[in-house]
């Protein structure tokens, strides 16, 4: 793996707005912006090395089906740091065996080709638009004789044709619902843009669609179901709205306390919540001892470990995570308001630099299978809000015919959702 220099395109910024990255620059603290979408550099990947990361992400995944349904079995509310009643909302979706559409993993590339987890986002990952949509244009406009690791649009619409048509939905009606915050917590419209890219996925695949706010959506207590904000009764959504927040709160104990008529088909799942919690960390490497795409964690302090992560349990955007070095003189800490819940200690691993930038792969999953990959920099080891994206370039291919497309999007090797009682 490769960085290279490049001129941006003349006016870039209106290129990836117009294309719907409506945040293509990041506001710095002192006022001033730097670029989100980077692309005065690009990453440069072989086949080879596309094959061991695709590899290794269906891997990881199937793994962490088998870890959700362990957690499901094995484990509590008080323990996990979760709304009372999250775990028996996880086991009947488990039981029900609630397909999935996508989730992404964090991956550490090291120089020796050596592939570890730092986590996986698996309830309400962004990068979306970046991954299928941006990086793929730019790739069209400066080299579109080569390829991309990048089938991240077409296995969404893929994934939502199969939703719908495999008896997973009620009808072909589809809400999309997404947490728009406020004030300090308004995150510059991420949430809106990635539940609106996904909603036209989703109609490409068939379905008739409405998205706004989580916060209008409504409770009518006769008919005992969710209203939307035209007062129609929703059957399935969508949400970017993690499920430990949504259940602790007054809406979501609807869920929790089976008061609806006819449960609405959430995506993503109940059991997701699995996915988005860091304890599954240190339930992966119980499951998989020395497993070599993971790195050794454990619950409530670091063991034997040397050097280590501290990650709350219920953290985001690298806030509240500490990094403890044996021979360093101060730990580094990132501020923020997670950590109530709890910590998982993960063993510190170097993440790569180049040109002074940390970098982290951002791999997909959509319907159970690899999809692609985003490139993330970022100016120390934790990845936080001021992170950048990149492009990518597979330097030795060329890009793929139709027929070929379509073999890959046939492939089907991963699961969808954990088998229940394990």
């Amino acid at each position: 793996m490769w960085r290279h220099a490049i001129k941006p395109r003349p006016d870039w910024e209106r290129i990836v707005t117009e294309q719907g990255l409506v945040f293509p620059v990041t506001e710095l603290p002192d006022g001033t912006s730097r670029p989100y979408w980077n692309e005065s550099a690009w990453y440069e990947v072989t086949g080879d090395e596309v094959d061991a990361l695709e590899a290794a992400t269906e891997e990881l995944w199937a793994m962490c089906v088998d870890a959700a349904g362990h957690m499901a079995a094995t484990m509590s509310d008080q323990r996990l740091g979760l709304p009372p009643g999250t775990m028996d909302v996880v086991r009947r979706s488990i039981a029900r065996q609630d397909p999935s559409l996508y989730s992404r993993f964090d991956l550490v590339y090291g120089a020796d080709a050596s592939i570890k987890m730092l986590e996986i986002n698996g309830d309400t990952p962004t990068g979306l638009v970046e991954t299928g949509v941006a990086q793929w244009r730019w790739l069209e406009d400066l080299m579109p004789e080569l390829d991309q690791w990048n089938s991240v649009h077409e296995r969404l619409v893929a994934g939502w044709q199969r939703l719908r048509t495999s008896g997973a939905t009620d009808g072909d009606e589809l809400h999309f619902f997404y947490d728009l915050g406020e004030g300090d917590s308004y995150d510059d419209g991420e949430m809106e843009m990635t539940a609106h890219y996904l909603m036209d996925t989703a109609v490409q695949a068939g379905f008739a669609t409405l998205a706004h706010p989580m916060a209008e959506v409504g409770w009518n207590p006769d008919a005992h179901e969710f209203r939307d904000a035209n007062d129609y009764r929703v059957r399935n959504a969508f949400k970017l709205y993690a499920w430990e927040q949504m259940l602790a709160e007054p809406f979501g104990r609807h869920v929790v306390e089976e008061r609806e008529a006819r449960p609405v088909n959430w995506f993503e799942p109940a059991w997701k919540a699995m996915l988005s919690t860091k304890a599954l960390l240190p339930v992966l490497w119980e499951r998989n001892p020395g497993h070599r795409l993971l790195l050794p964690a454990y619950f409530d302090d670091p063991g034997d470990l040397e050097n280590w992560v501290a990650k709350p349990l219920h953290g985001r955007e690298g806030d509240n995570i500490r990094i403890h070095l044996a021979d360093a003189l101060e730990d580094i800490e990132m501020p923020g308001s997670y950590g109530a819940e709890g910590f998982v200690y993960q063993a510190f691993t170097d993440v790569p630099v180049f040109d002074g930038n940390y970098v982290v792969i951002g791999s997909w999953v959509i319907d159970g299978e690899a999809a692609g990959m985003l490139v993330r920099e970022s100016d120390g080891p934790i990845t936080d809000y001021y992170g950048r994206v990149c492009p990518h370039v597979i330097s030795d291919a060329l890009s793929p015919d139709d027929a070929q497309r379509q073999a890959w999007l046939a492939e089907r090797v991963g699961p969808s959702a954990p088998t229940p009682n394990r």
